[in-house]
C-alpha cells in the first residue's frame, strides 16, 4: 500500500486490518517522505512502514521488495491508500489464491467512487469498459498477484506515473482476472477536476504514454 495522507489511510486500514490480521496477512505502508503523520497512522493500525523516495512507482516497488525480501510473502495485494475494498475482499482473495492456476494470473477489483452522483456511475461504467475491452485496470482498483508473476513481469517500474499501466501491460490482458468485489476510491479528484475534464485529461495522458512520451513529461501534464 502506498501512503496517501493519514485520513484516507486510516479509513483503508480500518477496513482491511481485521480481515488481514485474522488471515495472518501482513500490511505494509510505503511512505514517500511524508510530513503529515502518515507513518504514525500506519503504525497505530498495526502496519509495517517502509520509507522510499517520493513517487508512486518507486514506493510500490519498495513496498514489494520489502515484503519479498524474507521470502515469506507468496502473494501481494497492492492497494492505494485512499481505496477501500468491499468487506468480502479477504474471502474472495483467499478463493483466488487457492487456485493453483491463478499463480500465473493477476486479479483486480471493480472500480467504484464514493459519490452518489450520476456522473460517478458513468465514470465507473467507463472504467469497466476500459478493463474489459483494453485490459487496463488501474492501481486504484487493487492488484492481487503472485510473487513469481510479479517478478516475471518486472515489478513496478520506478516511474512517477503510469506504473500500474506498465505492469498490467507486461502481465498481459489474458492473464488479468476481475475479482468479485468493488474497491471504492475517493472521488475528490473528479469533483475538483470535473467528471468530464478529468477523464479526458487522463485519457490524453494515457495516449501520450502509450505513444512513447516519457513518464516525467506525462506527470507534468497530469498535474
Amino acid at each position: 500500500m502506498n501512503a496517501g495522507g493519514p485520513g484516507g489511510l486510516s479509513r483503508t486500514l480500518e477496513a482491511i486490518g481485521p480481515a488481514a490480521a485474522a488471515a495472518g496477512w501482513p500490511i505494509l505502508v510505503s511512505d514517500g517522505g511524508s510530513t503529515d503523520g502518515t507513518p504514525g497512522t500506519a503504525l497505530r493500525h498495526g502496519a509495517r512502514v517502509v520509507r522510499a523516495p517520493r513517487g508512486r512507482g518507486v514506493q510500490l516497488a519498495a513496498g514489494a521488495a520489502a515484503l519479498l525480501a524474507d521470502g515469506t510473502a507468496e502473494w501481494l495485494f497492492f492497494l492505494h491508500a485512499d481505496s477501500v475494498p468491499d468487506p468480502s475482499w479477504a474471502d474472495e482473495a483467499a478463493r483466488f489464491m487457492a487456485v493453483a492456476e491463478n499463480r500465473a494470473r493477476a486479479g483486480y477489483g471493480r472500480f467504484a467512487l464514493d459519490d452518489g452522483a450520476a456522473p460517478a456511475r458513468r465514470m465507473e461504467r467507463l472504467v469497466e469498459w476500459r478493463c474489459r475491452r483494453l485490459g487496463l485496470p488501474y492501481g486504484d482498483q487493487g492488484l492481487l498477484v503472485h510473487r513469481d508473476l510479479y517478478r516475471a513481469a518486472g515489478g513496478f517500474p520506478a516511474i512517477p506515473l503510469m506504473e500500474d499501466v506498465a505492469l498490467v501491460r507486461r502481465i498481459g490482458r489474458r492473464r488479468l482476472v476481475p475479482l468479485p468485489f468493488a474497491v471504492t476510491t475517493s472521488a475528490e479528484r473528479y469533483r475538483r477536476g470535473g467528471y468530464v475534464r478529468r477523464p479526458l485529461r487522463n485519457l490524453g495522458c494515457l495516449a501520450l504514454y502509450l505513444a512513447g512520451l516519457p513518464p516525467d513529461a506525462v506527470r507534468r501534464l497530469y498535474g
